[in-house]
């Protein structure tokens, strides 16, 4: 009987999850096909840079057809070196702040800004766990920058709960809320 219990358990956790994604994916695809039909209807061009989540806003955003109309590149940065030699991410900012922190998130917005043709940008930085948190910034904590060209960059923080899928899936649902046309 245990183990016909644990059976279940087992799989209708799976399904759940799979259904779960299944509706966040939809949702997703929602809210980035609405800031590309208002990127391109004003001849605009958006550019990512990913950490934590891996290139999982960039893979929304080219689900959408025709997004190479509105979408120019994205950065996957996952590693310090990476922020570094792709972004220009000052290495004094990584040693006094950390990879997670408001301050590489908005060198990273500006650094793709910079680094591509684009009129806005996307970044994020932060820690999906399981592992990896602190008392001072613990599984969850995720930063979110977004830079427009001719403009000050913006800077929010976040403290997501859940599954590291989880925490991902939300960190690219408030990174493309953000996108303000």
């Amino acid at each position: 009987m245990l183990i016909g219990y644990f059976w279940f358990f087992t799989h209708y956790t799976i399904l759940a999850e799979v259904y779960l994604g299944h509706i966040m994916d939809n949702e997703l695809f929602d809210i980035a096909n609405t800031i590309g039909q208002q990127l391109k209807s004003k001849g605009l061009k958006i550019v990512t840079a990913e950490s934590c989540t891996g290139g999982w806003i960039a893979q929304v955003i080219t689900e959408i057809a025709g997004s190479s109309a509105w979408f120019d590149r994205g950065f996957v940065t996952y590693s310090n070196n990476a922020k570094i030699e792709m972004l220009g991410v000052n290495s004094q900012t990584l040693e006094a702040y950390g990879a997670v922190s408001a301050q590489t998130a908005e060198e990273m917005a500006n650094g793709a800004l910079a680094k591509s043709a684009t009129d806005c940008a996307v970044a994020v930085t932060g820690i999906a766990g399981p592992d990896g948190g602190s008392a001072e910034k613990p599984v969850g904590t995720i930063y979110i920058a977004w830079a427009y060209k001719n403009q000050l960059s913006h800077v929010i923080k976040k403290q997501f709960n859940g599954s590291r899928h989880e925490i991902r899936a939300q960190t690219v649902k408030a990174a493309l809320e953000g996108i303000k046309i």
